[in-house]
């Protein structure tokens, strides 16, 4: 009985304030305003304690957080320090392995930086002009790589400026090999913009997202080089997408490289060399001294 009063109380209170609500707008609107200013700090004192305990279980969320991150991190230190130590481990057997093979090194290359200043690329042709040039030390054949990998390769110079054949240019040829397999291939760009991988081995296996970089074969590019990464592999034929954005290039780096000192050639040395080299390097006898014997 107590409820059903009390429901019937609380529902005239609602259609005494709505009537009221229509007839006297301005007596209700002010009544609202000082309930809220009566409520509004009673509200606020109430909500301390609530705002307290969530900054509490925030502050006890994030030590967890970090006493779990400190543990993570130490299990990984202490990985990192195993793998540091078989490192230099290794590093100091390479050293001595080295020191008694004594193998000989490329020489490191000199750089040269220049800015592309223009494209003087078409349908056929597809290359830059650079504002560097013979008086910089720049010359023809030289590698062109970017912050991102290999670029192409110098095919002209003048004395202040030279132009870059771009690796997929149809007259790029650049000697590569697949990091993962150790496959060696040329790579022949075709006006795409996924040069094709040639003269790979019938037997070479190579699977998408393999690293490509330069070989060093021809001492024109120092090996090492990133070039790509094979994006596609078809029955006989594979693509590499370049880690150069063709469209972003703005500063290069000219390596001037070689891979044989200058002047150095290596010559055939058996019997024949040495039999030529023994007859160049006789005496020859002159028809006045023969007589005179």
């Amino acid at each position: 009985m107590a409820q059903r009063f009390g429901l019937l109380l609380l529902m005239a209170t609602a259609v005494a304030l709505l009537i009221l609500g229509k007839t006297h707008g301005d007596a209700i609107r002010h009544l609202r305003v000082m309930a809220v200013e009566v409520a509004a700090p009673i509200l606020e004192v109430l909500s301390a304690p609530v705002i307290s305990a969530r900054h509490a279980i925030n502050e006890i969320e994030h030590l967890w957080n970090t006493y779990r991150d400190n543990g993570a991190l130490r299990e990984q230190v202490a990985r990192l320090s195993k793998w540091q130590t078989i490192a230099r481990n290794l590093e100091q057997e390479n050293a001595n392995l080295r020191a008694l093979l004594r193998p000989t090194h490329d020489a490191a290359p000199i750089f040269v930086s220049a800015r592309v200043i223009g494209d003087t690329g078409g349908l056929f042709v597809q290359s830059v002009l650079l504002n560097a040039g013979r008086r910089d030390g720049v010359g023809a054949g030289q590698a062109v790589i970017t912050g991102l990998g290999l670029a192409g390769r110098v095919v002209e110079v003048g004395n202040r400026s030279s132009r870059l054949l771009l690796l997929t240019d149809l007259n790029s040829r650049v000697p590569v090999i697949v990091e993962h397999s150790r496959h060696r291939a040329v790579l022949a760009g075709d006006n795409s913009a996924r040069p094709r991988l040639t003269f790979l081995p019938a037997n070479a296996k190579i699977n998408s997202g393999d690293r490509v970089v330069t070989s060093g074969h021809a001492g024109v590019f120092p090996p090492g080089l990133p070039v790509g990464i094979v994006s596609s592999v078809t029955e006989g034929e594979a693509r590499i997408q370049p880690f150069v954005d063709w469209a972003r290039m703005e500063y290069v780096t000219v390596l001037r490289y070689r891979a044989l000192p200058a002047g150095d050639v290596i010559r055939r040395d058996d019997g024949m060399g040495a039999a030529t080299a023994a007859s160049n390097t006789a005496p020859k006898s002159t028809p006045n001294a023969a007589g005179g014997r």
